[in-house]
């Protein structure tokens, strides 16, 4: 027998490991492994599942928009979400994917509500279009949940000559909250109901550039160019940048004094779509040191925390914190850092102008 304990990033769980090994004649070497996790403050841990951290909760009156959704932990939230008798607009750039997501969904949950709806958040554009038309609709918006994510791509600029990382992970998503914010306080107020926004980060925000983010030089292609381009470390800055937009909505809200929360969080080590195989084959040998030990996660519980924030009773009133295994955790000190936050807010609304 043989112990191992792994330390999760949030200092409260602990996570105990125990191999039982065992030999015979008849069989090869085995290994039972035991999972034994103390309790959390929110009675989760890096096990749940979307389903257990939902488990129980009605969901039903509220709308919510994922973005994202046609793979994933997207896809799984807003099936839960589903479950749980939410409305869910899925807002996604491939409709015809979406359109198979959304039917499986109602094949597995006959009484669920979702619609599809296009958006492409690398062009601001786009954005402007879908928040329109969910503006012009009738229907409301208790939680926004900002899912979608590419994930260290070949340089490229997006039509509004952006880096495409800082563009799709960040910006768009910047734009589409600003834009979608005045139903949600309405929302709000005539249901009487916390509304929640939810940005999807990662613990990648850890790995980004020694400035955080490089404002000189994210939106000018003669500066921005291949040479300069570090394709993880570009990720790490568009998920600091989900955490710090978080956290300074946050702070906004708080000073209209209405009921919405805002938060970001990290949903795990989750192997999708979104890294392939080739892409995997870059992630650098000094992130992969800084990140240190993970567990993978499946899709289940990747979705767990999103679902937990969104939905779960336990969250209510909690805004601009970070959260990870279904439990607020502490991010980086640059994704804490106010005049960072405030000067990426200011950086963002000359970008959306």
């Amino acid at each position: 027998m043989a112990a191992f304990q792994y330390k999760s990033t949030n200092t409260t769980t602990t996570l105990f490991i125990v191999i039982n090994t065992s030999h015979s004649k008849q069989t090869n070497k085995t290994e039972q492994i035991t999972l034994l996790l103390l309790m959390t403050p929110s009675g989760f841990s890096l096990s749940s599942t979307a389903e257990d951290v939902t488990h129980g909760i009605d969901g039903s009156g509220l709308t919510a928009i994922v973005t994202g959704t046609t793979n994933g932990i997207g896809n799984e939230t807003a099936r839960v979400l589903a479950l749980r008798g939410v409305h869910v607009i899925m807002a996604v750039r491939n409709i015809v994917a979406a359109q198979l997501v959304k039917e499986a969904i109602l094949k597995e949950i006959p009484t669920a509500k979702v619609d599809v709806m296009e958006l492409d958040l690398s062009s601001l554009t786009s954005v402007r279009k879908f928040a329109s038309d969910f503006n012009s609709s009738s229907f409301p918006l208790n939680i926004l949940i900002n899912n979608a994510g590419i994930c260290a791509p070949v340089f490229t600029l997006s039509k509004d000559n952006i880096e495409l990382q800082f563009a799709t992970n960040y910006l768009g998503h910047f734009l589409l909250t600003n834009l979608l914010l005045d139903t949600m306080k309405k929302t709000a107020f005539e249901s009487k109901k916390e509304g929640r926004i939810i940005n999807v980060s990662s613990d990648g925000h850890n790995y980004t550039y020694p400035e955080g983010i490089r404002f000189d030089k994210i939106n000018d292609d003669k500066i921005n160019d291949e040479s300069s381009y570090l394709r993880w470390k570009a990720y790490g800055q568009s998920k600091l940048a989900n955490i710090l937009h978080a956290n300074e909505l946050a702070r906004h809200l708080k000073e209209d004094g209405v009921d919405i929360t805002a938060n970001s969080l990290h949903p795990g080590c989750i192997y999708t779509n979104i890294v392939g195989p080739e892409v995997a084959k870059t992630i650098p040998k000094d992130m992969l040191n800084m990140l240190g030990d993970y567990v993978l996660k499946n899709v289940q519980q990747g979705a767990a925390t999103t679902c937990y924030v969104a939905l779960n009773p336990q969250v209510k009133g909690i805004s601009g914190k970070y959260f990870s295994d279904s439990n607020v955790d502490e991010p980086s000190s640059q994704a804490t850092d106010i005049d960072l936050a405030k000067k990426l807010w200011d950086f963002s609304m000359k970008l959306i102008e």
